[in-house]
């Protein structure tokens, strides 16, 4: 599939076909493609946990959820997901990288850093997660863990204290039935077209095709 096509089809799924498997070459492929993935100073401090055995997905959502509530419609079709990928950022291994001689930011200090960029390389890794699922024929979600369960969904996994779930990609064939109309968000807001976000030398400046 040619690229602009992946990207123009790619969407938030939301329900999945709980009786189709993701099959094991697939799932090698968008790992393969993760780790493809920029990142400063070539740190790859990121960790994909793929939860794909019915009980590992039960802990996860058991962990994230309150169990005395009644599942509203997201969870309810999230929840069919066969495969869930936690993305996880390691802040330690990026400045462990930055102390070296080419670097030089012996100190360690997280304040030298502008941004996160632990979590920004693991968003771009999520995003080639997203893009391979379209090319692959197959649904995602990305969607977070708030900061309230991460403890919870750590011990769960044995997941390192240090580590943070920037984010989880559910994966998983779009459940049967009609697919192209907007879901969530995309149904009640509208894409920012590029003349409104999209800059010229100067902030303010619109962006003007063809210019």
């Amino acid at each position: 599939m040619e690229l602009r096509e992946v990207i123009r089809k790619r969407r938030m799924v939301r329900a999945y076909d709980a009786d189709r498997e993701v099959p094991q070459e697939v799932l090698d492929r968008v790992l393969q493609h993760a780790v493809r993935a920029p990142s400063a100073g070539f740190s790859q401090g990121w960790d994909f946990l793929v939860l794909e055995s019915a009980q590992a997905r039960d802990r996860f959502w058991a962990a994230t959820t309150d169990p005395g509530a009644e599942p509203d419609r997201w969870l309810r079709g999230v929840s069919t997901a066969p495969v869930l990928v936690l993305c996880c950022s390691d802040p330690h291994t990026y400045l462990a990288r930055y102390a070296e001689g080419d670097k030089g930011w012996t100190d360690r200090d997280p304040a030298r850093w502008p941004v996160p960029y632990w979590d920004v390389d693991n968003g771009m890794a999520a995003m080639l997660i997203l893009l391979t699922a379209v090319d692959e024929g197959l649904g995602a979600l990305y969607f977070g863990v708030p900061p309230e369960q991460q403890d919870a969904v750590k011990d769960a996994f044995a997941i390192p204290q240090d580590r943070r779930v920037v984010g989880v990609v559910a994966l998983g064939y779009p459940a049967p039935g009609p697919s192209t109309e907007a879901k969530g968000s995309a149904r009640t807001r509208r894409r920012r077209p590029v003349r409104e976000v999209a800059h010229r030398d100067r902030f303010g400046v619109p962006w003007r095709s063809g210019d």
